[in-house]
């Protein structure tokens, strides 16, 4: 005799198994993946984490064709300093494409109006290592061993020539100001509260000029937030992805 098959009710949606976010993160010049290191860890349970390519082009608008090329159809994005630039033009490019947008240290202006970061921190490079940690990070970190080896290591990595086409790339980026209102997904700006390459007002006047959102400012913190407090800015990012427990 056949049993009945008899179906078990779903549980609560809170303990349903939930589909992992697609995210890519988009680091800044001379940084790869090793950049989100904690974050790649940290949000692993929540998200599907790619790191996307920004050696290989000499402008904006091509960095951000590419990582639209291995993109899938659609996808949370964060990008940091240059990450930030080309994040503002994949919304520019393919706008739908995008479910969420987190810009950290990063800037909507162009280069004649941003302060001169990229000049800044390009003078402030030597070939493919990186000397210019004081332009980075917060100075109660500048005899951070740890976190110089790391840098270090991934300028060796990204090399002088790529260097030069990122340098060229955020030194003709476009104004991204005029553009920020029509901005609708979900948006968070995080700022380190000492960073010297990009203030923290600049992030709060583009959350101020995008709908509905939020800025973090993280205190004691340079320009490589990720790497200078991997805690707040996972949390800030799990936030972000909606996934707080």
């Amino acid at each position: 005799m056949v049993k009945p098959v008899v179906s078990k009710p779903a549980g609560p949606p809170s303990l349903r198994l939930q589909r992992k976010q697609s995210l890519i993160l988009l680091p800044g010049a001379l940084c790869d993946a090793a950049l989100f290191r904690h974050q790649i860890a940290g949000l692993s349970d929540i998200a599907d984490v790619k790191v996307g390519d920004l050696t290989r082009d000499d402008s904006i608008a091509a960095m951000a064709r590419r990582v639209l090329a291995a993109a899938p159809p659609r996808f949370a994005l964060a990008g940091l300093s240059l990450g930030g630039y080309v994040a503002l033009e994949i919304i520019r490019q393919a706008p739908d494409r995008v479910s969420r947008l987190a810009l950290l240290d990063t800037s909507a202006e162009p280069e004649e109006a941003g302060r001169g970061e990229s000049a800044r921190a390009a003078s402030g490079a030597q070939g493919s290592s990186m000397p210019m940690t004081s332009l980075l990070v917060h100075p109660l970190r500048l005899g951070d061993r740890r976190l110089t080896v790391i840098l270090n290591a991934m300028a060796d990595r990204i090399g002088r020539k790529a260097f030069q086409r990122q340098q060229r790339a955020s030194l003709e980026r476009p104004d991204s100001r005029g553009e920020l209102a029509a901005i609708r997904c979900p948006t968070l700006l995080l700022a380190g509260r000492q960073d010297p390459l990009v203030a923290s007002s600049a992030l709060e006047a583009m959350a101020k000029a995008i709908a509905g959102a939020r800025l973090s400012v993280i205190e004691e913190c340079g320009h490589l937030s990720p790497l200078e407090k991997p805690e707040a800015v996972t949390k800030a990012l799990r936030e972000w992805l909606g996934a707080v427990t």
